[in-house]
């Protein structure tokens, strides 16, 4: 659909050719590899994603061997037993499906974390953006890694450098 809306919008302003509006593009990408609290953040969430990770699969291997350990002794439980020891395996795998989605889920830890950190670099991202286009009387900057699909971009009109300036940064290098 945007894509359609984006074809109709560019046909409609190429045949009007009085309207000359000016293009360019940024590659977000690009931008947030020269912002060091992008690349922090980034490895933040990546320790504590895989900690959590490494929780969750200590729980579902506790789980695993519990079951083995059912299975194996199911022979000589008395009905009573089997019951207790099968509560206990449910139990724990649907605390471990509710540790998963605590720390994993849409509105989990991880994903909470992940907007506090990333959000605020992505509003100063954004008013630079809106900054350059102001500066450079641009009408529309478009995004090359978003769902817009570029055909083909001149490198003169890519306004990623001029983003990262804006934000205070060097173009160029890249944080580590």
């Amino acid at each position: 659909m945007k894509r359609i809306i984006l074809t109709a919008l560019l046909a409609f302003t190429a045949c009007l050719g009085a309207f000359a509006q000016r293009f360019a593009y940024v590659d977000s990408e690009y931008i947030l590899k020269h912002i060091p609290d992008y690349t922090s953040a980034q490895k933040q969430l990546t320790a504590q994603s895989q900690q959590w990770q490494k929780e969750a699969d200590a729980k579902f291997q506790e789980i695993d061997r519990l079951y083995k350990a059912y299975q194996a002794d199911q022979v000589l439980m008395t009905p009573e037993m089997k019951k207790r020891r099968e509560a206990e395996i449910v139990g724990k795998e649907k605390a471990a499906k509710d540790f998963q989605r605590l720390k994993f889920g849409p509105d989990g830890e991880l994903t909470q974390k992940s907007n506090a950190l990333i959000k605020p670099i992505q509003d100063r991202v954004s008013k630079a953006v809106q900054a350059v286009a102001e500066s450079e009387n641009l009408d529309m900057i478009f995004d090359k890694n978003s769902e817009v699909m570029m055909l083909y971009a001149n490198p003169r009109y890519d306004k990623s450098a001029a983003v990262i300036t804006r934000l205070g940064l060097k173009p160029g290098t890249f944080a580590q």
